[in-house]
């Protein structure tokens, strides 16, 4: 039998995911911070400074969609926005102290819900895993 629920299963996977990362955050003491803005802090793990264009094509996100999550990391304390010198319409974004604080134990969630993502899994059934989802995607 065909079983036609995969957005359901996928729509509990992310609801499950967002209440670990969001109580893993409470046990460090972080609170008011969303799983979407996890988004926002690994581009600015990788990258020292991004300007609000780039943000939003690396997280797929609109630009109105990506003020809100950078002003909320603001109003937190763990980034912070600065105009170009040159240009006023370009707002560049950095991590703050704080924010670079976070890093060791945001990787420490992120290996946490990849353990309970991948856990049991072959390395090919994760590629299966993966090259699935990516298809299904791209079709939207």
């Amino acid at each position: 039998m065909i079983r036609k629920n995969a957005i359901a299963l996928i729509s509990r996977i992310r609801e499950n995911a967002s209440k670990l990362i969001v109580s893993e955050l409470e046990k460090h003491g972080i609170k008011g911070m969303a799983p979407s803005h996890g988004d926002v802090l690994m581009v600015l793990y990788h990258h020292e400074r991004v300007t609000m264009k780039q943000l939003a094509e690396s997280i797929k996100r609109t630009k109105p969609t990506v003020t809100i999550l950078v002003n909320k990391l603001v109003d937190l304390g763990f980034v912070q926005k600065q105009k170009d010198n040159n240009d006023s319409r370009v707002t560049y974004i950095t991590l703050t102290k704080e924010g670079e604080k976070l890093r060791s134990m945001f990787f420490e969630i992120s290996d946490k819900l990849n353990a309970v993502v991948y856990n049991g899994l072959s390395n090919e059934e994760q590629e299966q895993l993966h090259n699935i989802l990516e298809k299904i995607l791209d079709r939207f």
